[in-house]
This record gives structure tokens, C-alpha cells and sequence, in this order.
């Protein structure tokens, strides 16, 4: 990986001008990245629109080999990516490298999706005037696709998005978050070595007006973006082409009295504070049922207040520094608040630098920021509800539906949560960020639109076209 250049067609580019990468833990300068220029983008954009034709027709073969051969340089490099993604992320580097764990199995998803992705045929001839017509549906890459990747999976929410364009042959132009831009450059690297298409995949590390200039360029058919709801709803509103939109949310558990009450407290701990609860589906609310609520938030305590905290680089961190003091002030603000407006601070609520302490929250208003808005930060909220229905509508109440968790034993209850919650994913049994690199995933309401997950991301970087021949 070249250090302080753009990868732009096959090749590492010197920016006019470089902005640092600083710890999120110490501070320190980790390198210093080029900043594209709008001619720099322009460049990028211009060779992958002009390799569609060139792509589109790879051979299925190719395209698998290189996802193959992605996979093996990853593996190969697993460490070193990891270690990259704590010291630029400030992600504890026990779950960074589950994180390279996930990103290689969704190349391997992809290249495996291969061995079946192709189209299917419509019996037209049911109608009787079709007789001897054969109607062919078969996907298209829909064109030149712009990746926009958040810094806390700076390479697994990358990987989906390259992995599907490589494996249906759409030209990517990604841009990485500016705090981790690491992963993504060394993903591209790897990549080339495996080799792709010079034009398949290019890393443009750019400020936000040009990746503006990059999401709302017309030659761009797909704009995948993960990221704040804020920045994500005013680019779909410019974008000229598709627009997939991954952008997060409050993720609620809902435990009712029959639960495990252990397990629920255990995996609302975890999701509410791992890498310090910044994570799109972390627990950031939890409604208990009213009998059940004392017994759950005494074992949600005595949990919170041992979760291991400090230097990402310990192996036994779980929850690690915040990536910014301005994202750190935020949250205490929103946390400061919550307690104006009556709420109780359970345990935590300490802050030194980047670093929150796990914390816990009782009776927040429901209008307080901590309670409508995405935290993003290592706070929980937990509230007692009257039944099971109450619960449900509470889980609803939030203008966001990314997925939710709920833990009971009832088979009834569980329908009534899958039938009646609206969220793209609902867990049973477990905290809402569970996800297979596999399954569809994405939301409603301002959560966003379109789904990941490898073949369902596929098929949105493509187009159905129809063939239809009267055999004569």
C-alpha cells in the first residue's frame, strides 16, 4: 500500500494535498492520505464509466478467480488489516479482527454466488397466442457504482459494496471515511494483485465536496452510501441514478418476562457497548416488561460495570476510545440532556478524552436526543413497559427501523414482533446487531433503502433485461 496517494486506474496517485490520520486512542499521527482534487475524481469517474462495456463482458470465470484471489490476499494479510483497522478506527482489536473475518467471507459469498447467478425463463406461452415464444430475463451491471464507507467498518461496509460490483462486473469508484481510509487502499491493493480490471475498483480519498461532486455525478447509475441519515437523505434528494442508503438508526431489545434474563442482559451489554457502542444496530434502547424489569436492569448493571475498557490494542478491550472528541462532547452533551429533562444516570457517565465509560440510563424523556436520535456512543437506555404490546409500540414509536431484538420464549410473541415491527431485520433471542454477511439487510423509515447482504446487493447494482423470441 502506498502511503499518502489516490489508487486511480490500476495506479497509486499523488494528491495536491494531504490531511492526517490521527489515533482515536493517543492522538499520534498515523500517516498522512492524499486528498483528491476535482480533476483527480473526474479522472476516476471517466475511466470507470468507460470500462462498463469492458467489464460487462468478463467472462463469469474471471470475475470469480479475482473475488477468489481477494480472499487468499486478505487471508494472508489478515493481521495486518486488522491491526490497521484498530490503530485508524480505534476499533478493539479482538473485534477488528472478526471484522477481517467477516470481510473475507463476504468475497467468499460473492465468488460463490457466481456458480448460480445468471437469469431464469418466464413461461409466456401460457397464453395461447404465445405459442412458440420464449421469453429470457437476464441481469445487467447497471454502470458505474460510487461506494461511500463509514469509518466504523471501514472494511467490511466497504466489502460490501466492492465484493458485489466485482462479482457483476459494474466499474466502483469507492470513497473511505476520512478517520480510517486504510483499509480501503489496502483492499485495493489487494485487489490488483488478484487481478482486476484497472477501472473495476479505484479509492479517491476526497473531502466531502468532492465525494458530492463524485455521488451526484450523472454518469453514476448506483450510489451505495452508509453513513448519518442527515448526510445520506440530502444526497438521495441530488443524486441523479439509484441510491441505496445504509444509515443507521436506535436500535431497541424488547425482553419479556419469560426471557433469559441473563442472556438478554449479556448480549444487551454487548451490543450496547462493544467498540464503544458505535455500531448502526448497537442496543441503544430497551423496553422490559414491567415484571421482569428490576431482576433485568440489577443483572444489566452488575455487567455494564465490568465491561473491559481502554487501549484498543489490549486484547481484553471491549469498549474502546470514541472516534473524535467532537463525536465524544456530543454524546455527553445528548447524555447532559436526557438528565435535564429528568433522567437518572444508572452507572458511568465519565468521560477522559476519547474515552466514554459504559453508561446506563433510566426514565429518559422520549424527546430527549439520547431517546429519538442515533447515540452512537456507549449508552443504553431502559425503560419499563406495561406488556408485550406496549413494548411493540415503543420499539415503533422511533422515526427509525434498522432491526430490533426481542427475547421471550413465546412462539405468539415472537410472530407478533415479526408481523408487527417495523424494522428491516427482527433477532429473536438476541441483540439487534446480530447479521450474516448473507441475509438482506437494510431499513425503513429514515433507517434508509435497499438491502445488502451479497446476492441481494448484487441484484441491486444490476438491471433485468428481457429477451422474448418467436421461434419460427
Amino acid at each position: 500500500m502506498d502511503d499518502g496517494r489516490l489508487f486511480i486506474e490500476g495506479s497509486w496517485v499523488a494528491g495536491e494535498r494531504q490531511v492526517e490520520v490521527r489515533s482515536p486512542w493517543s492522538g499520534e499521527v498515523l500517516r498522512r492520505v492524499a486528498q483528491a482534487t476535482p480533476a483527480q475524481a473526474e479522472r476516476a469517474l471517466a475511466a470507470a464509466f468507460a470500462a462498463r462495456s469492458r467489464l460487462a463482458e468478463q467472462s463469469t470465470g474471471k470475475r470469480r478467480d479475482v473475488l477468489e484471489g481477494i480472499v487468499a490476499g486478505l487471508k494472508a494479510r489478515a493481521e495486518e488489516m486488522a491491526q490497521l483497522i484498530s490503530r485508524e478506527a480505534g476499533k478493539p482489536v479482538s473485534i477488528a479482527r472478526g471484522e477481517v473475518s467477516r470481510g473475507i467471507e463476504v468475497f467468499r459469498l460473492a465468488a460463490a454466488e457466481l456458480s448460480h447467478w445468471g437469469g431464469f425463463i418466464v413461461p409466456v406461452d401460457l397464453d395461447a397466442r404465445l405459442a412458440g415464444v420464449d421469453c429470457e430475463v437476464r441481469r445487467f451491471p447497471a454502470g458505474v457504482v460510487v461506494g461511500i464507507v463509514p469509518f466504523n467498518f471501514p472494511l467490511n461496509l466497504g466489502a460490501h459494496k466492492v465484493a458485489p460490483a466485482l462479482a457483476v462486473g459494474a466499474p466502483i469508484v469507492v470513497k473511505p471515511p476520512p478517520q480510517a481510509p486504510g483499509p480501503q487502499l489496502l483492499l485495493a491493493e489487494i485487489a490488483q494483485k488478484a487481478g482486476a480490471d484497472r477501472a473495476a475498483f479505484q479509492v479517491v480519498t476526497c473531502d466531502n465536496a468532492v465525494a458530492e461532486r463524485l455521488a451526484t455525478d450523472p454518469r453514476v447509475r448506483i450510489l451505495s452510501f452508509t453513513g448519518s441519515a442527515t448526510v445520506g437523505w440530502s444526497l438521495k434528494q441530488k443524486a441523479p441514478g439509484r441510491v441505496l442508503l445504509e444509515l443507521g438508526g436506535n436500535a431497541a431489545a424488547l425482553v419479556a418476562a419469560d426471557a433469559d434474563l441473563d442472556w438478554a442482559a449479556e448480549r444487551c451489554v454487548s451490543a450496547g457497548f462493544g467498540y464503544a457502542g458505535q455500531v448502526c444496530i448497537k442496543v441503544q434502547r430497551v423496553f422490559v416488561e414491567k415484571q421482569a424489569h428490576g431482576a433485568f436492569l440489577e443483572k444489566l448493571l452488575a455487567r455494564t460495570q465490568t465491561v473491559p475498557s481502554g487501549d484498543p490494542a489490549d486484547e481484553r478491550t471491549v469498549c474502546g476510545p470514541v472516534i473524535d472528541d467532537r463525536s465524544a462532547a456530543r454524546i455527553t452533551a445528548w447524555v447532559d440532556e436526557a438528565v435535564a429533562g429528568g433522567a437518572r444516570v444508572l452507572t458511568g457517565n465519565r468521560r477522559e478524552g476519547r474515552m466514554l465509560q459504559p453508561t446506563v440510563l433510566a426514565d429518559v424523556p422520549e424527546d430527549a436526543k439520547a431517546a429519538r436520535e442515533e447515540i452512537f456512543g456507549p449508552v443504553v437506555a431502559v425503560w419499563p413497559v406495561t406488556d408485550w404490546e406496549a413494548g411493540l409500540a415503543a420499539v415503533n414509536s422511533g422515526q427509525y427501523g434498522l432491526q430490533a431484538g426481542v427475547f421471550t420464549r413465546d412462539l405468539q410473541r415472537v410472530r407478533q414482533a415479526f408481523h408487527g415491527l417495523e424494522v428491516g431485520g427482527v433477532i429473536v433471542n438476541d441483540a439487534p446487531n446480530l447479521r450474516s454477511d448473507n441475509m438482506p439487510y437494510g431499513g425503513v423509515k429514515r433507517s434508509g433503502l435497499g438491502r445488502e447482504g451479497v446476492r441481494y446487493a448484487m441484484e441491486e447494482l444490476t438491471e433485468e433485461r428481457v429477451l422474448v423470441t418467436r421461434l419460427r
